[in-house]
C-alpha cells in the first residue's frame, strides 16, 4: 500500500525575483491588501503607546511650534503672511508638513524595524513603508479639527478652493512615500540612514515655506524652488484652506513633476534592493 504524505497535498508556491525594472506585482499586493491593513493599524496602536498624553501629541506638536513661529517669525521678524493672521498661516501650513516629516521618518526605519519579520515570512515589503504613510491621517485628522477651531476664531471661511484639498493631502503623501521608499532601502544596507534622515527633515522644515510665505522668493526664482516637492503641497494648502490668491501655478508644476520622479525612481531602487532585504537587514 503506498503511503502519502501531507506534503502532497499542499499547493507549491514559487517565488521569483522580478523580470523587469518596475514590476510592480498589483495582484499580490490586492491579494495581501489585509495584511496592509494589520500594519495600518499596528502602527496607529503603537505610536502612543505607554505615553500620558497619548494621541494629544498629534494636536500638541504643531499647536506649540506655531506657537514659536508666531512669536519669533510673526510678532519679531514680522515676516508678511499675505494678510493671513500668523497664527492661521502658520499652522495651515505646519499640517502637511507634520503628515510629511512623520510619515518620512517613521517610513524610513519601518525594515530595520521589522527585521523579525522580514526574515522569517515573505509578503510585499513595500506595505512597511507604506503603512507609515497611511498611518499618518489618523494624527492629521486630529490635528485638523484644531485648524477648523482657529479659523473660526479668526473668521476665516472656506471657499470652494477647498475642494482641492485632499489633492494636495495625496500630494503630500506621495512625496512622503517616495522619499521612504529610498531612505527604508538605503537604510537596511547603510544603517548610517538612521542619523541623516532627522538632519534631512530639520533642514527639509526650513526650506519650504512654512514660517514664511513663497512670496519672498523673488520671481524668477519660484520655479526653480518647486524642486522642494513640499513647497507646492505648503502653498496648495494654504490656497486650499484660506483662499489666498493662486500665484505659484509654475512652482506647483515643478513639484508635482518632482514628486512623480522621486517615486518611479524609489519604486524601481526599492523592487531591486527588496532581492536583498532578508540577507542583509
Amino acid at each position: 500500500m503506498k503511503e502519502t504524505t501531507l506534503s502532497s497535498h499542499l499547493p507549491e508556491i514559487v517565488i521569483e525575483p522580478p523580470r523587469s525594472w518596475i514590476h510592480l506585482r498589483l495582484g499580490e499586493l490586492w491579494a495581501f491588501r489585509e495584511l496592509l491593513y494589520f500594519f495600518i493599524w499596528r502602527d496607529i496602536k503603537i505610536r502612543y503607546k505607554q505615553t500620558v498624553l497619548g494621541a494629544s501629541w498629534a494636536v500638541l506638536q504643531p499647536f506649540l511650534t506655531m506657537v514659536v513661529f508666531s512669536v519669533i517669525f510673526g510678532r519679531l521678524a514680522q515676516l508678511p503672511t499675505d494678510g493671513i493672521p500668523y497664527p492661521v498661516f502658520s499652522y495651515t501650513a505646519l499640517l502637511p508638513w507634520q503628515l510629511f516629516s512623520r510619515a518620512l521618518s517613521d517610513a524610513s526605519a519601518s525594515l530595520v524595524g521589522s527585521q523579525q519579520m522580514i526574515t522569517k515570512v515573505y509578503f510585499p515589503r513595500l506595505f512597511l513603508p507604506m503603512a507609515s504613510v497611511v498611518s499618518g491621517l489618523v494624527d492629521f485628522g486630529i490635528a485638523f479639527v484644531v485648524l477648523l477651531g482657529l479659523m473660526l476664531f479668526y473668521g476665516i471661511q472656506p471657499t470652494l478652493a477647498v475642494l482641492a484639498l485632499p489633492f494636495f493631502l495625496l500630494l503630500a503623501m506621495l512625496t512622503a512615500m517616495a522619499l521612504g521608499m529610498w531612505l527604508s532601502a538605503l537604510n537596511v544596507r547603510y544603517r548610517d540612514i538612521k542619523y541623516v534622515a532627522p538632519f534631512l527633515i530639520q533642514f527639509w522644515l526650513y526650506a519650504t515655506p512654512i514660517a514664511y510665505s513663497s512670496s519672498l522668493i523673488p520671481e524668477e526664482w519660484r520655479v526653480l524652488y518647486g524642486l522642494n516637492p513640499m513647497a507646492g503641497v505648503v502653498e496648495g494648502f494654504r490656497w486650499a484652506l484660506l483662499g489666498q490668491q493662486a500665484n505659484f501655478n509654475a512652482m506647483l508644476l515643478v513639484s508635482i513633476g518632482m514628486v512623480m520622479l522621486l517615486f518611479v525612481s524609489g519604486l524601481v531602487y526599492f523592487q531591486r534592493m527588496e532581492l536583498t532585504f532578508a540577507d542583509v537587514v
